[in-house]
């Protein structure tokens, strides 16, 4: 029998040797195995722990600011928001009437403009959220003389509520024929 660590005259190690060799192997693979994982299921605790503190936390805060004086009513310059637990994206809201996509009010930017924040309350209601929760808006319009209206339009759906930050776009056009005014929302709650 050839000494350990002996090699037979091809170059290969003799047969104890390669069982020696793959038992040691193994062993390692073995243990490289157990510790990926103690270290996977230790790094899963601390994230799912870390999810839940955040999932369960209270502290959730929005606040709207105005540095300058011309912005307050009309939009907030910034808005923050401290632990947020849902994220709300509404795109592309307009004048397409429910059901059958049908452009409605064709014309009539303000009650397309009434509609389309209509459509926006309801689905921020069906997520649990109201225009307070808005955080940002981005209005597409596409003729520039309508937004004094946008802005009256808009304050109506807000009332009270302060306006988030927001950016009035004007556009050639809009997805469909005959309509005058597009909405993106984003909407954050605390959980």
């Amino acid at each position: 029998m050839a000494a350990r660590g002996a090699r037979a005259a091809d170059g290969r190690l003799s047969s104890s040797n390669q069982g020696n060799n793959l038992s040691c192997l193994r062993r390692r693979n073995d243990l490289r195995t157990a510790l990926l994982i103690a270290v996977g299921a230790f790094a899963f605790g601390l994230g799912s722990n870390a999810l839940s503190i955040a999932q369960n936390s209270s502290n959730f805060e929005k606040k709207n600011f105005n540095y300058n004086e011309w912005t307050k009513g009309k939009f907030s310059e910034v808005v923050t928001v401290t632990n947020p637990g849902k994220f709300i994206f509404l795109a592309g809201i307009g004048p397409e009437r429910e059901g059958d996509g049908k452009i409605v009010h064709e014309g009539n930017f303000m009650e397309q403009c009434r509609y389309a924040y209509m459509k926006i309350k309801k689905l921020l209601d069906m997520q649990g959220a109201t225009m307070n929760d808005v955080v940002r808006i981005m209005t597409y319009t596409t003729d520039v003389r309508f937004f004094q209206d946008a802005l009256k339009c808009r304050a109506e759906a807000f009332g009270s509520t302060p306006i988030p930050a927001s950016t009035f776009l004007v556009v050639s056009q809009l997805a469909w024929p005959n309509m005058a005014i597009e909405v993106d929302v984003t909407a954050m709650l605390a959980k």
